[in-house]
């Protein structure tokens, strides 16, 4: 019968009873290189990406990843844009002349006005596309940071841990987060670890702005629609409400979207309301309503309002899964019941 091995005890590393065993352990592990062309054990895989992460990838790639194909309508545009600028210089030339032969001072104040306008627009064309870099530059982060947690990939997660403290070096207001999360960055080693504390440091305090902010508009549709007297009213302001929302969370997670920006990021929100179903964001959702009875408890203006409220809660929950740079790991997404419960609320 063979002896039960000592049990583990607790002792002071000073005290005097305490001898150190110099020898070299019995046996010692030994490494095993594995061939490329071995099947990878389960324990060492790389982890599935979440479903819902999946969808929002693929909203940002219909949107803000997308490249420019050839096809018979941007061949069109194209064409139509290149006539309308033809026609306006025809225009300012004959513009400028006129006012060069009526008298020369009114000539050289037309060039002025001219080369003015011109300035501009050199300045907001590259303003647009400094926006839609920085946003395209933020989605390909989100979906590198998803591939670097599902793999552990230590050294793309120090690389993106970087990108991502960097993304916000002018924000005061992160100093404190940006600290923790470099010095993480020299501490841990695991990638996912890594990834997690980034998340918890810099992202968790925007989510809650971002979310604050849906929270917001959402009140405000929901108030305004139920006291409006027109319908058009209505419309114009959810469409307002929601492009300011759209705008303002882009900002939070550090885009800054002009108007192309706007348009291919409204691209991504839309596929990505598509693709997780529109108005249908989970059965728990419908429940509430139909439990609290909203058509038969309140007045058509005042479900109008909440239905309004509810499809800005979602637009902007949208915006802020494709905004966000990196997806959600640590904590879980939020839903409308979470970002907007005075919609749901009895009394």
């Amino acid at each position: 019968m063979s002896s039960r091995p000592p049990r583990p005890r607790a002792f002071r590393l000073d005290d005097r009873r305490i001898a150190v065993d110099d020898f070299p352990a019995p046996s010692t592990p030994a490494a095993v290189v594995q061939s490329q062309h071995d099947p990878i054990p389960a324990s060492t895989a790389p982890a599935p990406i979440d479903e819902a992460e999946l969808k929002v990838e693929a909203a940002q790639k219909s949107g803000l990843l997308s490249r420019s194909r050839f096809s018979l309508g941007s061949v069109l545009w194209a064409g139509v844009a290149g006539l309308a600028s033809l026609a306006f210089g025809l225009w300012t030339t004959n513009l400028i002349e006129g006012l060069f032969a009526k008298a020369e001072s009114l000539g050289i104040i037309g060039l002025a006005f001219g080369v003015l306008f011109l300035v501009g627009l050199v300045g907001l064309i590259a303003r647009e596309i400094i926006a839609v870099s920085r946003q395209t530059r933020i989605a390909e982060m989100h979906v590198a940071f998803a591939e670097a947690r599902a793999a552990d990939d230590r050294d793309k997660a120090r690389k993106l841990v970087g990108q991502l403290v960097a993304l916000y070096r002018n924000r005061p207001e992160t100093a404190r987060a940006r600290t923790q999360t470099e010095d993480a960055a020299r501490a841990i080693i695991d990638g996912r670890d890594l990834i997690d504390v980034a998340e918890r440091a810099l992202l968790r305090p925007l989510d809650e702005k971002a979310q604050a902010e849906i929270a917001a508009a959402a009140k405000r549709v929901s108030l305004v629609t139920a006291i409006s007297p027109r319908a058009i009213l209505d419309v114009i302001f959810v469409v307002a409400q929601i492009v300011r929302l759209v705008r303002r969370i882009a900002e939070i997670y550090g885009g800054r979207p002009g108007l192309l920006g706007l348009i291919k990021l409204a691209r991504s929100i839309g596929a990505h309301i598509a693709i997780t179903g529109g108005m249908a964001v989970g059965d728990s959702l419908l429940q509430q309503i139909v439990g609290h009875g909203i058509a038969s408890r309140i007045s058509a203006r005042m479900g109008e309002g909440v239905l309004n409220g509810l499809l800005t809660a979602r637009v902007g929950l949208s915006a802020l899964a494709v905004c966000r740079p990196a997806p959600f790991a640590v904590t879980k997404p939020p839903g409308v019941s979470d970002v907007a419960p005075f919609l749901f609320s009895k009394e």
